[in-house]
């Protein structure tokens, strides 16, 4: 006898097991009788609207605030300011200056006009070895010269340069009858030139 009783639970057991059988469907199946809560609609938030004279500004440190806006030079390309030394090499063109200039402007040169490069090709100046701090607009008319205008694409990002026209470049008539003779001071009477 002691032997079935090693192997089969004791009733007890049996009773506990069952009872919590029985509350685990019942409490699975029960459904709730409290109502759920009501939801009140929240106020619409108004939106009110920034005054002209706001500048936003977040706070970088301790005492510097910083504008959200972007800069001058980041909405126009052409006014950002560069400081350039051409490479040293012995055979240094224009179009050469040109193509280092631009490298990290955002701005690429239009090469397909063969009209561009007599100018591409002229050596480069020993003055324009070393430019800036200058507006990249500006480097690059100082490398061009006087002759030739700046076009550029914004689309496509791509600047060209075009011939000036040839009577834009000659010195203006100047008529004799308006131009008066100079005066000259002399150190005794106590002029300064």
């Amino acid at each position: 006898m002691s032997a079935i009783c090693l192997h089969f639970p004791p009733i007890r057991y049996a009773a506990i097991i069952a009872g919590l059988f029985a509350v685990t469907l019942t409490s699975s199946c029960a459904t709730s009788s409290v109502a759920p809560p009501t939801m009140e609609q929240e106020p619409e938030i108004q939106v009110l609207p920034v005054p002209r004279d706001w500048i936003p500004v977040v706070r970088y440190g301790r005492y510097t605030l910083v504008e959200l806006a972007p800069q001058v030079a980041q909405q126009n390309l052409l006014l950002q300011v560069v400081d350039v030394s051409m490479p040293a090499t012995l055979q240094a063109t224009v179009g050469d200056a040109l193509r280092h200039l631009l490298q990290r402007s955002g701005y690429s040169l239009c090469e397909d006009d063969p009209s561009i490069a007599s100018l591409y090709d002229l050596p480069l100046p020993a003055a324009h070895r070393q430019l800036g701090p200058l507006f990249l607009h500006d480097a690059l008319l100082t490398l061009a010269g006087p002759a030739w205008y700046l076009q550029v694409d914004d689309v496509t990002r791509q600047l060209c340069f075009v011939r000036a026209d040839t009577t834009d470049l000659a010195p203006p008539a100047v008529d004799a009858s308006t131009v008066k003779p100079s005066t000259t001071l002399s150190a005794t009477a106590g002029g300064q030139p």
